[in-house]
């Protein structure tokens, strides 16, 4: 059995009960789960995903909603200047594309925020389009069961969206599945440190696995740390901010982290990027 057929087939019997996945779910939905996910794992979004919906069902509704509350909103799901991108985002596809999202991925790209990977995903996940999407996960999987090698190794845009897109039928529905579940399988099953292989649907037809699994021999991205980064810094500020009703005097923040210098600057870097606002007073606030 082909690749793609493999796939689709396990998808359909493994496949993640997600929010976002189910009947009913609006590209909305599916635009704002695709900025959420960025760089943040399943199980912290899914919560904030659902409140979020609630709140804001609809791009105007998000668009009338102030900063302060979308950043509020936002919480803990780290890289806060998203939920501005979002916000962004939602107001341009209330103004110009009468509330709702586009289907072209070049109106979706045209939007605040949107790069290449989540107008793809929105017009293959939201609207059911054959459509080539590509991550991490599914350059993984096509480098191992398509070329045999043990990883993708750098981005080639070109030519990993041709790579995916020769296992698309022509189909919409299947093809927008299929990339779901090419999606799925690298996150749940070829994954990069400790890939499942005795459970993998397309071991059959696996190169990677024929090639007697060899090892990644090219560069690896370095992990991040978190603690005592720049990025802890300002998270620690922007907690103070969220959880106080009334802008908040210097001296609640300064009390947030010792290395007065960094925090200066992680501060200053908060204002640059409109995640925060000095009043007159000289006192600090989430924007309006």
């Amino acid at each position: 059995m082909p690749l793609p057929d493999l796939v689709l087939d396990w998808y359909i019997h493994n496949k993640r009960d997600l929010p976002w996945r189910r009947p009913g779910t609006t590209p909305w939905g599916v635009l704002v789960s695709e900025f959420m996910l960025q760089q943040t794992p399943v199980a912290r979004v899914e919560p904030v995903w659902l409140a979020w919906m609630a709140a804001w069902p609809t791009p105007s509704a998000l668009a009338a909603a102030s900063r302060a509350d979308v950043l509020r909103a936002w919480g803990k799901l780290g890289y806060p200047r998203r939920a501005l991108r979002l916000h962004a985002a939602a107001a341009a596809i209330a103004e110009q594309h009468g509330d709702v999202v586009p289907s072209d991925v070049d109106a979706l790209e045209a939007l605040p925020g949107v790069g290449s990977y989540t107008a793809r995903a929105v017009a293959a996940f939201g609207y059911g389009l054959r459509c080539p999407v590509v991550d991490t996960n599914v350059r993984r999987v096509v480098a191992r069961a398509v070329h045999g090698a043990g990883d993708a190794g750098a981005a080639r845009v070109k030519a990993d969206l041709v790579d995916v897109d020769a296992l698309l039928p022509a189909d919409d529905a299947t093809a927008a599945t299929i990339s779901i579940g090419l999606m799925e399988l690298g996150a749940l099953v070829c994954t990069a440190r400790a890939p499942r292989c005795e459970a993998c649907p397309a071991r059959e037809v696996c190169a990677w696995e024929a090639n007697g699994r060899p090892d990644y021999a090219g560069p690896r991205k370095p992990v991040q740390g978190f603690a005592g980064t720049d990025r802890q810094v300002r998270g620690r500020l922007l907690d103070v901010l969220r959880a106080a009703p009334d802008p908040v005097d210097r001296a609640a923040l300064d009390a947030v982290w010792s290395d007065a210098g960094q925090r200066d600057r992680c501060l200053h870097s908060l204002l640059v990027d409109g995640l925060a606002e000095q009043r007159d007073d000289g006192r600090f606030a989430l924007p309006a």
